[in-house]
């Protein structure tokens, strides 16, 4: 193994998604340690040289986490790679395989490396609203903010994926091997994991999620593009700038263990209802054609997560405070880059 690969190594799955972009242009401004980017298409050619390496794998090939432990010393994995709420609905067998059988390999892969190394695996997993299951439109609009603790049944696949790793994670960090005669072959994993909103990006294109109505309604109109939103327009649910979502990631992940009182967070930002959104894509696209004709099916998996969500936690243990409201988010980030991006 060459001198180059030595530092400690930052392993990045799901590299080429709107996060995954983020997050590897965070960490090459750092420069502190090496990044390896693993995605099922090759590496954006625009994130290629931020990395130390970028390898076009499956994160179910058990070659390439054999590969992964033997060439590298992994300190930190931001284990991005998922199918998303609506393909997962289609697929659910082939979400299971990859949402849960992946993230088993990966957090393996884990308690290998700290095995070598010595030290523990900070082991960073976005996790998702989608945890959430009300039982409907009447639910959602009385209970307010939602905590960590409660209303966790979800109706999705993708959010049953995520409950279940979230869980399987706090098992690794704390209970791994717990009757184990040799105490240091537990544990080895600190796990972490955000409960994200819906994210709202202008560097990617929007890939399958359920909350994807939001940044679709402005993709389309700077396109012009015709566009059908598949909720009514009273619909909400909480949502966050990309940006923000990148520095709760990083925040966390630098953050003393001491401090967190929690493996799981939510956090948030703004919760606009689907009209709202419309009616600044009409403001700065009055031509925009966007027409609402809720699909029932996807309507009931929106109508089960949360308006809110209660993200004191993250607020008092690590200091999370996003940087964009619902004005700037729009105002100063999604709209400005997605006029440059369809000009």
């Amino acid at each position: 193994m060459s001198d180059h690969i030595r530092k400690p190594a930052t392993l990045i799955t799901g590299a080429n998604g709107e996060m995954g972009h983020g997050l590897i242009d965070a960490l090459a401004s750092d420069g502190s340690h090496d990044i390896i980017a693993i995605d099922l298409i090759p590496i954006d050619e625009t994130l290629r040289p931020k990395c130390t390496a970028t390898i076009v794998g499956d994160i179910l090939d058990k070659r390439l986490m054999e590969r992964l432990q033997s060439e590298y010393e992994i300190h930190t994995i931001y284990h991005l790679a998922a199918l998303l709420s609506t393909r997962a609905e289609f697929t659910p067998e082939a979400a299971h395989h990859v949402n849960v059988e992946g993230t088993m390999y990966l957090l393996k892969l884990a308690v290998e490396q700290s095995r070598w190394h010595g030290y523990p695996v900070r082991f960073l997993f976005p996790s998702s609203i989608a945890v959430y299951g009300l039982p409907g439109r009447e639910a959602k609009e009385k209970v307010g903010k939602v905590r960590e603790s409660e209303w966790t049944f979800p109706i999705t696949m993708y959010g049953c994926n995520k409950l279940y790793c979230e869980h399987v994670g706090r098992y690794y960090a704390h209970h791994y091997r717990q009757l184990a005669a040799d105490s240091e072959r537990r544990g080895g994993i600190d796990f972490r994991s955000i409960r994200f909103p819906g994210l709202i990006s202008a560097a990617t294109v929007p890939s399958g999620g359920t909350s994807d109505y939001a940044p679709e309604m402005f993709h389309a109109a700077a396109q012009g593009k015709a566009y059908s939103c598949f909720v009514r327009e009273d619909v909400r649910i909480p949502f966050m700038a990309m940006p923000d979502a990148i520095s709760a990631l990083l925040k966390l992940e630098s953050t003393p263990a001491d401090r967190l009182r929690q493996a799981v967070y939510n956090i948030t930002s703004f919760n606009p209802s689907a009209g709202a959104m419309f009616a600044i894509v009409r403001r700065e696209f009055p031509r925009a054609e966007i027409t609402f004709k809720p699909d029932d099916k996807r309507q009931a998996i929106v109508d089960s997560w949360p308006e809110d969500v209660d993200d004191s936690a993250a607020r008092s243990d690590w200091g999370f405070a996003p940087a964009y409201d619902q004005s700037r988010a729009f105002e100063e980030y999604l709209i400005p880059q997605i006029r440059q991006r369809y000009a």
